[in-house]
């Protein structure tokens, strides 16, 4: 059976923190602040996994209380929940998501978080898309205050017990 996920987070802007996105880091002059590296778009496609597969949220299973996950990178959070999403039965087939910031431009790095996002979901290149967008001057987004995330995951289910 082919079951759906959508994830999404935010994150505002901190100086002194490296922003990452996608796991590449993108030069700008302030990270996103966060208990890990802060990667809005993993966590987001984090969430949408988990979520297809009736796991819960990135906070539940990477909670912000528990020292293991301080400044963690995000690309091993999404191996560890693609790892344990196996091992339930289930498979990711397909990765759609969008980054909202108003700056840096992210199209010289959208191949490479495409890249690493695939490799850590154990997809062709071809299953993953990123795509980016500003906040048009408008909201947080668009007052560079932040960045959010959405995904939507697709994932084969070995068999299903109701």
């Amino acid at each position: 059976m082919t079951v759906v996920g959508i994830g999404y987070d935010v994150h505002r802007f901190a100086a002194g923190r490296r922003l990452v996105l996608g796991g590449v880091e993108v030069e700008h002059d302030q990270g996103l602040a966060g208990h890990s590296d802060a990667d809005v778009l993993t966590h987001a496609i984090i969430d949408a996994l988990l979520g297809a597969a009736g796991q819960g949220d990135i906070g539940q299973r990477f909670p912000d209380t528990d020292p293991a996950w301080k400044d963690a990178d995000s690309l091993e959070l999404l191996r560890t929940a693609v790892a344990e999403l196996r091992e339930g039965g289930y498979t990711p087939v397909h990765v759609d998501a969008t980054v909202a910031l108003e700056e840096p431009r992210l199209g010289s790095a959208r191949d490479a978080m495409r890249t690493r996002l695939a490799q850590a979901l154990g997809l062709p290149d071809a299953r993953v898309n990123i795509k980016a967008t500003t906040g048009e001057g408008l909201g947080f987004v668009g007052r560079v205050e932040g960045a959010a995330a959405v995904a939507v995951a697709t994932v084969q289910q070995e068999s299903v017990t109701d």
